[in-house]
């Protein structure tokens, strides 16, 4: 599809852009082509025919030229021969001669004023010719500049659209680059998450299995505690009632020792140790 241009549009805005595809420039430069063409034809059959003008003009005043001195020539046999019959001269020969020069230079004349009429008629048939090649010319050379004026313009357009496309296409080159790299940093993060997230679960495992260390730690060493044998003291067996609820009074096997986690006491490696903290079974009081 070829776009055509608003010539009023142009006209009123000389100064603002108008987009035009590479088509209509190469159309617009072949007929900048033809009309050169056309015009240096043009041209080339208007001097030929001011040449043949010239020519014919000067044949007409080299025509002109003898056709004056051939009347000058009539007139002076014509005295000539009035003269000698008016004095009376009975040369008939020579009036006869006269006679003769006379009719010749008569008949002269008469081809003369038919070449010079044709002449005439010639270059009356000429400037017609000769005008409407050089209005032609002037029509060529009014299309060739308007043509000349619009490629400028466009040639101009295209300077400036192709710097802008140099401009975004270097723009361009440092997003690929921004992106590669940017590529590099999101493999490079996805590495790290799944670092990361290796590193979380065999840590969420190490917990658990911490946890259920502990836990049966716990277990054991109230079973142990319950099974541990009274002390003896100055009047015997000391009683299991020496540990007693101090919310509902129970004692003995009611009583069960734990971990108070929220009391560290050391570290074993990894490892917390916890201190000791008692629990009634019956109704739940810590001490």
């Amino acid at each position: 599809m070829i776009i055509s241009i608003d010539w009023q549009k142009a006209e009123a805005k000389p100064e603002k852009k108008m987009s035009v595809e590479g088509s209509f420039l190469l159309d617009l430069r072949a007929k900048v082509n033809d009309l050169e063409k056309q015009l240096s034809e043009t041209k080339t059959e208007l001097s030929q025919t001011q040449d043949k003008l010239t020519d014919t003009q000067n044949e007409l005043a080299d025509t002109k030229v003898s056709l004056g001195n051939t009347k000058s020539k009539l007139n002076d046999t014509q005295n000539t021969l009035e003269k000698t019959i008016g004095d009376g001269q009975r040369k008939d020969q020579t009036i006869e001669t006269l006679t003769a020069e006379k009719e010749a230079i008569s008949k002269d004349l008469e081809e003369h004023k038919t070449k010079l009429s044709d002449l005439e008629d010639k270059i009356a048939t000429i400037t017609p010719e000769l005008e409407t090649s050089t209005q032609k010319a002037a029509d060529l050379e009014t299309q060739l500049s308007e043509a000349n004026s619009t490629i400028s313009a466009n040639q101009e357009e295209i300077s400036k659209l192709k710097s802008e496309i140099e401009d975004l296409t270097s723009k361009v080159s440092e997003i690929d680059k921004l992106n590669a790299q940017l590529g590099e940093l999101n493999n490079t993060l996805l590495q790290k998450d799944t670092q990361i997230q290796e590193l979380t679960d065999a840590l969420g495992e190490k917990e658990q299995a911490l946890e259920s260390t502990a836990a049966h730690l716990s277990e054991v060493e109230s079973e142990l505690e319950e099974l541990r044998p009274p002390e003896i003291g100055s009047g015997g067996f000391a009683a299991d009632e020496r540990i007693t609820c101090p919310m509902c009074g129970a004692v003995g096997h009611d009583i069960k020792t734990v971990e108070d986690k929220s009391k560290v006491l050391s570290y074993v490696g990894h490892i917390p140790m916890y201190a000791k903290k008692n629990v009634c079974k019956k109704c739940g009081y810590e001490f």
